[in-house]
C-alpha cells in the first residue's frame, strides 16, 4: 500500500514541489515565512509559561511570580505575532525583488508602504491609529500588497517610467531619483484601491473576504459544516494564511454558542452546541492546526538530522497546541507533498470529535480552559473522560496519516545532505591536493 502512495507522489507530487520551489512568488512567499520561524518559536514559547499556574496550582512562588510578570513574558508574542504580517511584507518584498535581481531598498520601500496604505486605519471609537491588521489578521495583504507593489516596480522599470541621472552620479542618488516616478504610481494604485475598498464596499482591504466566507461558515454547529470550516483552515494555513484571518466570522459564533452552553450547564440542562472555543483548540487542533503530533513524532526518529532538529525544537509547543515550528520548520507551508496528509488528514482528524460529539459519544463543551497542554485541556473543556479517547483516536490516527508522506520527503532531506557532505569533502580533498603541491616546508 505504501509503495504504491510513494509511486504516486513520486510521480505527480515531486514534480509540483520543484514547480512550486521555482515559482518566484510562491517560493517568495515559502521563503518569507520560513525567515519568520524564529519569532513564531519564540512567541509561541512565550505563551507556555501561562499554563503552569494552572498545573501545579496559584499559591506558590513560581506561580505568583510567572502572574506577576506576563507582561513582560508576552513581549516577545506581543511585538512578534502582533506585527507578523508586517514582517511578511517587508520580507516578500525582500525575497521578490531579489529574484528579479531589483533595487533591494526600492523593493522593500515600496512593499512596506504599499502594505501599510491598506491596512491601517484610525479606531472610530477612540480615534487611535489601529494596527489590527499588522498582526496575523492582516497576512493576506502582507503577502498580496508587496508582491503587487514590486510587480509595478518592476513594470515602471520596463517601460522606463524613471528619472536617469546623469553619469558620475553616485548610485545611490540616482537610485533614489529613480524611486520618484515609481513611488508616485505604487502609492497612487494602493491608495485609490484603499478608497474603493472604503467609500464602495465599506469596509478596508483585508475585510473583503470575510463576506466570502460568512456563507460557508454559517453552518458551523453541524459536524459536516465543521468539517468546512476545518478544512478553509487548514488550507489557508498551508498557503501560509493564518486562519484567524477568519476570526471576525467564527469568533461571534463560538463565543454565543458558549455563552449558551454555560447557561444550560448551569440550569442542568441538555448542551444545544458543540461549536465553542472549547472546542477548537483542545479537538480540532489538537497539538495545533491539522494535527501535526504525527509529524513531529517522526521527525524526531528521522534519519535526516535537520528533520531531527525540527522535531526537537516542535515538540514542547506541539504538546501545548503550538505547531508553527513545524509548519514553517519541516516545513509543511507550501510544500505540496505534505498537502494531503496536512489539508485532507487534518480536517477529517479535527473533525472526529464533532461527529463523536453529534452521536453522544462525547460530552459538547461549556468551558474555554487556558494552555494547559494535550489530552487534559480536552477533558477540562467538557469534564468528560472521553475526551482522552477523543484525542488518542487523533493522535493514532495522526502518526498513520504523516508515515508515508514523512518516509518520502525524509528521503529527499538524506539525498541533500549526502550531496552537501559530498561537495564539502570534495572541496576538502582538492584543497588538500593546492596544498602538497606548494610544498610549504620550513
Amino acid at each position: 500500500m505504501f509503495k504504491k502512495i510513494e509511486s504516486f507522489m513520486n510521480k505527480y507530487l515531486l514534480p509540483l514541489a520543484h514547480k512550486v520551489d521555482k515559482q518566484k512568488h510562491l517560493s517568495a512567499i515559502k521563503k518569507s515565512m520560513v525567515a519568520m520561524t524564529p519569532l513564531i518559536m519564540i512567541g509561541s514559547l512565550c505563551l507556555i509559561p501561562e499554563a503552569i499556574p494552572n498545573l501545579i496550582g496559584q499559591e506558590n512562588p513560581i506561580s505568583v511570580w510567572i502572574m506577576n510578570n506576563l507582561d513582560t513574558i508576552y513581549l516577545p508574542f506581543t511585538y512578534g505575532m502582533g506585527f507578523m504580517s508586517l514582517y511578511v511584507a517587508a520580507s516578500i518584498a525582500y525575497n521578490l525583488g531579489k529574484s528579479y535581481n531589483m533595487n533591494i531598498p526600492g523593493c522593500l520601500s515600496m512593499g512596506i508602504i504599499a502594505f501599510l496604505l491598506v491596512t491601517l486605519y484610525n479606531d472610530p471609537e477612540t480615534g487611535e491609529l489601529s494596527v489590527k491588521y499588522l498582526s496575523t489578521k492582516g497576512l493576506i495583504m502582507g503577502m498580496l500588497a508587496p508582491m503587487l507593489a514590486v510587480e509595478l516596480y518592476r513594470w515602471c522599470l520596463k517601460k522606463k517610467f524613471t528619472i536617469k541621472m546623469p553619469e558620475g552620479v553616485p548610485d545611490f542618488v540616482s537610485s533614489s531619483f529613480e524611486m520618484i516616478p515609481v513611488s508616485v504610481i505604487v502609492i497612487g494604485s494602493f491608495l485609490a484601491f484603499r478608497l474603493f475598498s472604503v467609500n464602495v464596499l465599506g469596509c478596508m482591504p483585508p475585510e473583503i473576504l470575510t463576506p466570502v466566507l460568512a456563507p460557508l461558515l454559517g453552518a458551523l454547529d453541524s459536524p459536516f459544516g465543521f468539517f468546512v470550516n476545518q478544512f478553509l483552515s487548514c488550507l489557508l494555513f498551508f498557503f501560509g494564511i493564518h486562519p484567524s484571518v477568519m476570526s471576525p466570522v467564527t469568533s461571534p459564533i463560538s463565543n454565543q454558542f458558549l455563552a449558551e452552553n454555560q447557561a444550560a450547564h448551569m440550569a442542568g440542562q441538555a448542551l444545544p452546541h458543540f461549536y465553542t472555543g472549547g472546542m477548537v483548540s483542545p479537538f480540532a487542533n489538537f497539538t495545533g492546526t491539522g494535527i501535526t503530533i504525527g509529524l513531529v513524532i517522526w521527525c524526531l526518529r528521522s534519519r535526516a538530522k535537520s528533520q531531527r532538529t525540527v522535531g526537537k525544537v516542535s515538540l514542547i509547543p506541539t504538546l501545548f497546541g503550538i505547531n508553527e515550528p513545524i509548519l514553517f520548520g519541516a516545513p509543511i507551508v507550501l510544500n505540496p507533498i505534505f498537502f494531503i496528509p496536512y489539508v485532507i488528514g487534518g480536517s477529517i482528524l479535527g473533525s472526529i470529535p464533532a461527529f463523536m460529539m453529534h452521536f453522544g459519544l462525547l460530552n459538547k463543551s461549556w468551558f474555554n480552559p487556558p494552555y494547559v497542554g494535550v489530552f487534559l485541556e480536552g477533558f477540562l473543556a467538557t469534564g468528560d473522560w472521553r475526551a482522552i479517547i477523543a484525542n488518542l483516536i487523533q493522535l493514532v490516527g495522526s502518526i498513520i496519516i504523516w508515515y508515508p508522506f514523512f518516509k518520502l520527503y525524509e528521503k529527499e532531506e538524506l539525498k541533500a545532505e549526502k550531496s552537501n557532505t559530498e561537495e564539502i569533502q570534495a572541496i576538502s580533498k582538492e584543497d588538500e591536493a593546492l596544498l602538497d603541491d606548494l610544498d610549504l616546508d620550513f
